[in-house]
C-alpha cells in the first residue's frame, strides 16, 4: 500500500484551502493519507480532516512556532508511517517548511506542481518548467517524493470518512521561533487564492484608472484585482497584487487581463487559468495567444460594459 502525507495548514480552527486541495490531490492517488497539523486551532481542524481524505491525522503540539523544528517532526512523521511521498500546498508557510522536510529526507523538492498522479506504482508530478513554456513530468530517485501543490488547482478532498488522531510531542530542538505574525490590514482576497482575478497593465494609462477593475471585481463578489509588474514597478499597485514570474503565480478559474500585452514573465504566472480572457486594444497583443476569449477594443468601453452584465447575471441568480 502507497502512503502519502500531507502537511495541513490552519487558521483559527479551520484548514486552509490549499491543505484541503493537497488532501484531495493525495486521497486520489494513494491507498493510505496521513495527515500532520499543528499550532493553536489544530485539535479542532483535525476533526474536520478525515472528510477530506485523510485517514490519519497526527497532531503536532506547538511545533508550529519554529518552522526548522516543525520540518523534523514532519519529516519523522513520514518515516514512522513509511510515507513514500511528502505533499503541502504551496502556500508562503508551505514553502518555508517543504525544502526543509526535503532536506531532513535526503529528497529533491519538485515545487509548484500542478498534476499530480500515478505511473504503475510510482508517483509523477507535473510542473511548468522555463517560464511556463515547458510542462514536465516526474518522479523522484529519492526515498520520499517531496512536491508542494499550485493553489487553485487540484479539487479539494471531500466525502471522506472519520480520520484516526494522534497526538504527539513536537521537537523542542529549533534554531529558529516565530514571535509573531503581522497580518495585512484589510479584507480583500489574495490573488493567489481568488476564483477570480482581474489583472491590469500599462494599457490602463494611469493608476487612478484601476477603479474599472476594482468595479468589476466587487460585481464578481469573490474577486481579486491584480497587476503587471510594470504597473508595480510603477507605483500604481501594491507588490502584493503582482501576477507573474516574479510575483505570484495564480491558476483562477477565470482569469481576466486588461490592457496586458503578455510579456512571457507574465504568463508564467497566469497560463494556468483555467478561463483566459484577454482585453487589449493591440490584436497583435501576445496576450491573446494564451486567451482563451480574446476582445479587441478601449478597456474604458469593454470593462464598464462587462461590470454591468456580471451585475445583471448577479442579479438574476
Amino acid at each position: 500500500m502507497s502512503t502519502i502525507l500531507v502537511h495541513v495548514e490552519q487558521v483559527g480552527g479551520a484548514p486552509r484551502r490549499a491543505s484541503l486541495e493537497a488532501l484531495g490531490a493525495a486521497s486520489a492517488v494513494c491507498d493510505t493519507v496521513v495527515a500532520t497539523i499543528t499550532g493553536d486551532g489544530a485539535d479542532a481542524a483535525a476533526a474536520a480532516l478525515g472528510a477530506a481524505g485523510a485517514n490519519k491525522v497526527v497532531v503536532l503540539a506547538g511545533a508550529g512556532t519554529s518552522p526548522d523544528a516543525l520540518a523534523a517532526d514532519v519529516a519523522k512523521a513520514c518515516t514512522d508511517h513509511g510515507a513514500t511521498a511528502f505533499v503541502v500546498g504551496a502556500t508562503s508557510g508551505g514553502r518555508d517548511i517543504a525544502p526543509r522536510v526535503a532536506a531532513h529526507l535526503d529528497s529533491t523538492l519538485f515545487s509548484d506542481c500542478i498534476a499530480l498522479d500515478k505511473d504503475g506504482d510510482d508517483l509523477v508530478v507535473r510542473r511548468p518548467w522555463l517560464a511556463g513554456k515547458v510542462l514536465a513530468d516526474m518522479k523522484s530517485g529519492g526515498p520520499v517524493l517531496c512536491a508542494t501543490l499550485r493553489r487553485n488547482t487540484f479539487q479539494a478532498g471531500s466525502g471522506g470518512g472519520d480520520a484516526e488522531i494522534v497526538q504527539a510531542d513536537a521537537n523542542t530542538d529549533f534554531k529558529a521561533i516565530l514571535k509573531d505574525v503581522a497580518a495585512k490590514a484589510g479584507d480583500k482576497l489574495d490573488v493567489s487564492e481568488a476564483p477570480v482575478v482581474v489583472s491590469g497593465g500599462r494599457g490602463l494609462g494611469e493608476a487612478e484608472n484601476f477603479n474599472i477593475l476594482e468595479d468589476l471585481a466587487a460585481a464578481f463578489g469573490d474577486a481579486a484585482v491584480g497587476a503587471s509588474r510594470a504597473v508595480v514597478d510603477m507605483g500604481w499597485r501594491p507588490h502584493a497584487e503582482q501576477v507573474g514570474q516574479t510575483g505570484k503565480t495564480v491558476s483562477p478559474q477565470l482569469y481576466i487581463a486588461v490592457g496586458i500585452s503578455g510579456a512571457i514573465q507574465h504568463l508564467a504566472g497566469m497560463k494556468t487559468a483555467k478561463v483566459i480572457v484577454a482585453i487589449n486594444k493591440d490584436p497583435e497583443a501576445p496576450i491573446f495567444k494564451v486567451a482563451d476569449y480574446g476582445i479587441v477594443g478601449d478597456a474604458f468601453e469593454i470593462v464598464p460594459a462587462l461590470t454591468a452584465a456580471v451585475k445583471e447575471v448577479k442579479a438574476q441568480a
